[in-house]
């Protein structure tokens, strides 16, 4: 056991996982060592808590910490609660005047809020394995006056990234937090929320110092958490700005890039 442990944050897709949602052994190998070594390994990822559930049994991970959602739910992995977690934190918010602004703007995209633990409710099924969970179709109306979330994910096939950044920027969506994953996806979270906020509140709880958080991850929903982190890693294959974010670049995906880092601190 380490007498100083690091807090090690994993974002899931495109660093764990490859492109077919496959964990080589290579990857498995390296997150197993790092967590026997005594070090604290939390998965970070915009995935729902119960997207992540499955991935910390496939790295054998019992106990411990997730961040989900981009950093507005925090879960404490414990077997003896039910399910084999408990969510600890929560931020949330009103999506009903992002949503109706979006909603204006294209109308023929789709919008799911997140039901924490459960799944989501949406306007219109997504298409399938894209979201996990039990899926609620309600009027769009009814999904706008709904509550307070933890996040809201909208699928807009027919447009870019690029779109989603320029309707963003001209909406001016102040009162949120906003990630655009690929092509067809975005992700609205509270204000101020990411998985570095997320990260911290984690860090505090288990007592590592700062200079003893590492992070990796590829998408720009890691660069807060890349910031964040005593040493920020990208991954081989993220684009300038996610690299830019970072201390240092490893190897991508598909050549276990995680591997080496993991292994660095061994």
């Amino acid at each position: 056991m380490t007498s100083q442990p690091w807090l090690v944050a994993l974002d899931i897709d495109g660093t764990l996982l490859d492109y077919d949602q496959t964990l080589s052994d290579a990857v498995r190998d390296a997150v197993r060592d790092v967590r026997a070594a005594g070090h604290h390994v939390v998965l970070a990822s915009g995935r729902s808590l119960i997207a992540m559930t499955p991935v910390a049994q496939l790295l054998g991970i019992e106990t411990g910490w997730m961040v989900c959602s981009n950093g507005a739910v925090t879960v404490r992995l414990d077997p003896s609660e039910p399910g084999g977690w408990r969510v600890t934190d929560t931020t949330t918010f009103d999506p009903g005047p992002a949503m109706r602004l979006l909603h204006a703007e294209m109308p023929g995209a789709r919008f799911a809020v997140e039901d924490v633990g459960v799944g989501f409710r949406l306007n219109e099924l997504f298409p399938e394995g894209e979201l996990d969970g039990e899926h609620s179709v309600v009027d769009f109306e009814e999904l706008a006056a709904g509550g307070e979330v933890t996040r809201v994910v909208v699928r807009s096939p027919d447009d870019t990234s690029d779109d989603f950044h320029r309707l963003v920027e001209r909406l001016g969506l102040d009162e949120v937090t906003y990630a655009v994953g690929y092509t067809a996806w975005m992700d609205i979270a509270p204000q101020g929320v990411s998985k570095a906020t997320g990260l911290e509140q984690v860090r505090e709880r288990l007592g590592v110092d700062p200079s003893r958080t590492l992070a990796m991850g590829d998408g720009h929903n890691d660069v807060e958490m890349l910031r964040w982190a005593a040493r920020g890693v990208a991954m081989g294959h993220a684009d300038q700005a996610v690299r830019d974010a970072a201390d240092e670049v490893t190897g991508a995906i598909e050549d276990d890039g995680a591997v080496k880092v993991l292994r660095s601190l061994l």
